[in-house]
């Protein structure tokens, strides 16, 4: 069925050209801003929402939280409007496909594949969890991967502001039952409870969630209804991945319980936190873990942000079991009573207090006066000594504060808080922003005495590489310098040039002093020295000055051509010479 809105004009500016997905309160469309002639996506609400006024305030809510947001890994947004019955947001247009596109295609991902994009996925949700925003809806069709591997998150539909009551909630209870909005399969247990608090560990166990499915190939919780899959969400564990993908390594194990842990307080902080574990995990990974392809893999896995691999290995079809889920929307469930009280009602282990097993204590015989004297005597020894040792330890030892995603002076300024010596090293990052801090070693929350030296790891942003001047070096010498600082060759062009020696580079492409990522591609124009003299000998007057002239030469003639039938007997200077252009090259016709 044709949409309506395409080939439309909205608020006067925006041309609707092509419906690129439709989700659960909004579809998407690629567009043109007329105005500044560039591409955009287009998300226009449902028109059957655009009437609530909790919906639009929703849209504007995320316009102006992804606003809030400078990132590379997050979609920016850059207008909001309302055209009639249309209210809309402008977004960068981001050209590829989604996460969940991609585990369609190939079922599954190499742990370093899926790390490649999980990483930046955290990144982006530890910017906006530092910038007081909790992001509510992750999951696969949410994560925007380019045809150069820029991973982006998109949709902050459900975006609330950590401290305020702003933001959708994410569940309510109703006389007859409940609403979760949401996605029921990346939903964290406090998004089902009612009244509930949420902040930005719901994200964290969506990231949790992401990772065992790009390692598996499938979700941890599936069922014949969503209330199935809240109940699992509520009362059981996320699984292992190892598991269902016996290569992962139990330290991936670990990540993921870590971040799906039911309880919210048992997660890391925020992305930034749980990003940093994720780094510290890879740091231990052999290459041979890293790339082991998973058995859910129907193709082998792309390698992020360098981009994917231009040839397909193996080429399977996942078995039945494991062929990967297929997309799921955005929603408002509607649950009915009984099943909410059902939800509720089961105990949930995390909740359930230890039971603690209670013992009669061993009946002690009498000891003589004297004895007991000394035993309490003893133990206050024991208790004086127990304190001292408890006062002077907590004198010397500190745990690590949480300084992850913070700035150099205020990461020095928590440490002395806790008096600890901080040794600040600074690495390059495609992932964390220049000047905050990556990790710390020890790590955050470890128990150090404060002597001790805590070595804070700082990025120094993404490494970028200064094209080296290669002009007027030989080719060998260009690609030298270019190995030398982490660049490749490209593609080598030959051309005449009178002034620049054969063999010898005229210009680079891109030129000497712009920044490239590394590893990045320069192309090279060497010259081919002065051009040779063609040879015009045996042809007429007019073909011979067609020919040189072709070649960047002028012609003259010499002796005598009466009738113009003659043919050229000799040229200086002579055919296969090289001579600058626009020499003059003097051709000789027998007396006629």
């Amino acid at each position: 069925m044709h949409d309506p809105l395409i080939g439309t004009l909205l608020d006067g500016r925006y041309q609707v050209e092509q419906r690129i997905a439709a989700g659960g309160m909004s579809t998407v469309y690629k567009g043109t801003d007329t105005r500044l002639d560039r591409v955009v996506a287009l998300k226009v609400m449902h028109p059957q929402l655009a009437g609530d006024e909790g919906f639009t305030a929703r849209f504007i809510r995320e316009a102006k939280a992804i606003a809030r947001l400078t990132h590379p890994n997050v979609v920016n947004v850059f207008d909001q409007g309302a055209d009639g019955g249309n209210v809309f947001l402008a977004m960068e247009y981001v050209p590829g496909r989604t996460l969940r596109d991609l585990l369609r295609d190939r079922g599954a991902l190499s742990v370093r594949a899926a790390l490649d994009v999980l990483e930046p996925v955290l990144a982006a949700l530890g910017a906006a969890h530092r910038a007081g925003l909790v992001h509510r809806d992750v999951k696969p069709e949410n994560v925007l991967i380019t045809d150069g591997g820029l991973v982006k998150v998109a949709d902050f539909g459900l975006v609330r502001v950590l401290g305020t009551a702003d933001g959708a909630p994410t569940s309510v209870t109703t006389s007859t039952g409940g609403t979760v909005l949401g996605t029921v399969s990346y939903l964290a247990p406090e998004q089902i409870l009612p009244d509930a608090p949420t902040d930005q560990r719901v994200d964290v166990y969506a990231a949790g969630i992401l990772l065992y499915e790009m390692l598996t190939g499938r979700r941890p919780h599936t069922g014949d209804n969503p209330v199935q899959v809240m109940y699992k969400h509520l009362h059981e564990d996320v699984p292992a991945p190892s598991l269902v993908a016996p290569a992962v390594a139990p330290a991936l194990d670990a990540i993921v319980a870590f971040a799906c842990a039911r309880a919210a307080e048992a997660r890391p902080y925020d992305a930034v936190e749980l990003l940093a574990a994720l780094q510290r995990v890879r740091r231990t990974l052999t290459p041979a873990e890293l790339d082991a392809e998973p058995p859910a893999s129907t193709r082998p896995s792309p390698r992020y942000p360098t981009g994917e691999a231009t040839s397909v290995l193996r080429q399977r079809p996942a078995p039945a079991d494991l062929r990967p889920a297929p997309p799921e929307r955005t929603s408002v469930l509607d649950v009915p009573a009984d099943l909410m009280e059902q939800l509720l009602t089961e105990p949930r282990p995390y909740d359930e207090p230890t039971p603690v097993r209670r013992t009669r204590p061993p009946r002690l015989r009498r000891l003589p006066r004297r004895p007991l004297i000394w035993a309490g005597a003893l133990t206050a020894l024991v208790l004086l000594v127990g304190g001292a040792t408890y006062g002077l330890n907590q004198g010397l030892y500190g745990s690590v504060p949480a300084v992850l995603g913070k700035d150099r002076a205020e990461a020095q300024r928590d440490l002395d808080g806790q008096g600890m010596h901080a040794r600040f090293v600074e690495v390059f990052s495609e992932s964390v922003p220049a000047g905050q801090v990556i990790s710390t070693d020890p790590g955050i929350g470890a128990r150090t005495r404060k002597s001790d030296t805590v070595t804070v790891t700082v990025s120094k942003g993404p490494k970028r590489i200064a094209v080296p001047d290669v002009t007027g070096k030989t080719t060998d010498q260009a690609v030298s310098a270019l190995t030398g600082v982490q660049l490749i060759k490209g593609n080598v062009t030959q051309t005449y040039n009178d002034s620049v020696a054969e063999g010898t580079v005229i210009s680079s492409s891109p030129a000497a002093g712009q920044l490239l990522p590394e590893n990045s591609s320069v192309s090279l124009v060497v010259s081919k020295g002065m051009v040779p003299v063609p040879d015009v000998t045996g042809m007429s007057k007019e073909d011979a000055q067609r020919t040189l002239q072709a070649a960047g030469f002028s012609m003259q003639t010499s002796g005598v051509n009466l009738f113009g039938t003659g043919k050229v007997s000799g040229q200086s200077p002579a055919a296969g010479e090289r001579r600058p252009q626009k020499t003059v090259v003097t051709v000789n016709f027998p007396f006629l």
